[in-house]
């Protein structure tokens, strides 16, 4: 369930792919092992490469370090001073070998393999939009207080959506970051909503305001809007309703119109959040072009440190981190996976990673809520990566219609969600999961507006409804065990801590 051309693992294409192919049956798609692919500071030649430098915070060793970056034939693009990380452009391809030698340098490295490209347009894919038909029958069927397309949001119920919103809509003073591929802040369920101010465009790696920046082009992925529409869709009589209707979103464009979400674009997002007082970032992607970064790599090993950095500073200002796990049917605890796809901005290779050494960020970053995704009969979905003390809740993300049928009026086993244009479409994926985990966050933390990020993620797993492992996990009934769940009820590798539940986040 990747991209036909990047290997993508989130909803940019896995959801498109399966929204395209949900009538036919859905299987992730098979990997192969190889040796580890060789670094970006070995890959590149003398062409332009993005870098991030990260060092010790005070002002002197910032200051000494951006003088060697000059040295070193680099440029600064931008310093974030308070986590120590520098982004910078070079065309020297001993750039980070001579940078790295540095007193005060940590790590350094390139955060692609390819040169800094031209911003063209070839993301074709496409959700599964609702024809007009579809919409005049599910406008029918609403009952009184529902929106129009709420009926066929199977995923509301599942986590007792539904019921939080007899109670609360959450609060306004709440802000949900979207750190993704652009927000259409326009469309009628998501402009109500919509947090200008913490809005920007951190694709380049360094904040840029301008009015209307954090918007997809017409060219580009409807992911973000779709993932802000589940998180905060307004509940005023248009289209479907958010999780936390009630509270702001923000779009914090991270990802580029070739649909690839770098260090420095994330790295950016997480900052803009910090310090412009969001309450909860959601993060369904993966950053790019390594799946799995490994340590032994001192340029893979740079990436991991720079993010860290920016997501745990999120969390000291009080945000609360939550990411999708991924859509590959991993065991991201076990001690050996296959991975095809990396470098997936270049020419992939196969490597057989360990997961414990080898980090697919920001999902498995110290700190960060870990999505694993669920279908409409509340199993995990056919492509959700899983792992004991890897994932820490589960929510709805979809799946197959033929694995996991919806209670009628539903019809799709995916999630509905809001694209750009004022339409409205179906995806699926663990990035239609993690949206889930960001909205019922949002409810707490209007619930408890003085509750800390740590306090956040304690309640959203302690109120969270104990799911017991699937076992066996024969998801498309073939005779055939397709995944292994290790663990208790209240606390495994399918559903970790349980799944979210919306009602509880109001009421206790």
């Amino acid at each position: 369930m990747a991209h036909l051309r990047s290997r993508r693992r989130l909803a940019l294409a896995v959801p498109v792919v399966l929204s395209l192919t949900a009538s036919l049956g859905f299987l992730p798609a098979a990997a192969s092992a190889a040796p580890r692919a060789t670094s970006a500071a070995q890959t590149a030649d003398a062409s332009t490469l993005t870098y991030v430098v990260n060092t010790k915070t005070d002002r002197h060793t910032l200051a000494d370090v951006r003088r060697a970056v000059a040295a070193a034939g680099g440029t600064v693009v931008v310093t974030y001073d308070r986590i120590g990380v520098i982004v910078a452009h070079s065309a020297r391809p001993d750039f980070a070998q001579k940078i790295r030698k540095v007193r005060g340098v940590d790590s350094a490295g390139a955060t692609r393999t390819a040169p800094l490209p031209a911003q063209s347009t070839t993301d074709t894919d496409a959700p599964q939009p609702l024809t007009a038909a579809q919409l005049s029958r599910a406008k029918t069927e609403a009952a009184a207080g529902q929106d129009p397309l709420e009926p066929l949001q199977w995923d509301l119920p599942a986590i007792k959506a539904d019921k939080a919103h007899e109670k609360t809509l959450g609060s306004s003073r709440v802000t949900v970051a979207v750190l993704d591929t652009g927000v259409d802040d326009t469309h009628p369920d998501i402009a109500p909503n919509f947090d200008r101010a913490a809005s920007v465009n951190c694709v380049s790696g360094k904040p840029d305001t301008t009015d209307g920046a954090w918007r997809p082009s017409a060219a580009e992925s409807p992911h973000g809007t779709h993932v802000a529409g589940e998180i905060a869709g307004a509940k005023n009589g248009v289209g479907i309703t958010g999780v936390a209707p009630g509270v702001k979103v923000a779009g914090v464009k991270v990802g580029n119109p070739d649909g690839f979400f770098y260090t420095e674009a994330v790295v950016c997002g997480f900052v803009w959040a910090a310090e412009h007082h969001v309450d909860v970032t959601n993060n369904s992607y993966y950053t790019d072009p390594w799946y799995f970064n490994c340590a032994d790599d001192p340029d893979q090993k740079a990436l991991v440190d720079a993010v860290r950095r920016a997501s745990l500073y999120a969390e000291s200002k009080g945000t609360v981190n939550v990411a999708a796990a991924g859509n590959e049917n991993y065991d991201l605890n076990s001690r050996s996976i296959t991975d095809p796809s990396s470098p997936n901005d270049s020419t992939p290779g196969d490597r057989t990673v360990d997961p414990h050494k080898c980090f697919d960020i920001p999902t498995q970053l110290p700190g960060v809520v870990t999505v694993a995704a669920t279908g409409a009969k509340g199993v995990k979905s056919s492509f959700s990566n899983y792992g004991l003390g890897v994932i820490d809740i589960a929510a709805p993300g979809g799946d197959s219609t033929a694995y996991q049928t919806p209670a009628p009026p539903a019809t799709s086993g995916l999630i509905l969600g809001p694209l750009p244009g004022g339409k409205w479409g179906y995806m699926a994926g663990t990035s239609m999961a993690s949206p889930h985990v960001a909205g019922v966050a949002a409810l707490i933390k209007s619930t408890h507006p003085h509750a800390p990020a740590a306090l956040v993620k304690a309640l959203l797993y302690a109120e969270a409804s104990a799911t017991p492992c699937t076992d066996p996990y024969d998801i498309d009934g073939d005779g055939k065990v397709d995944a292994v769940c290790k663990g208790t009820k209240n606390h495994n590798g399918f559903y970790g801590w349980g799944t979210a539940d919306a009602l509880a986040a109001v009421t206790r």
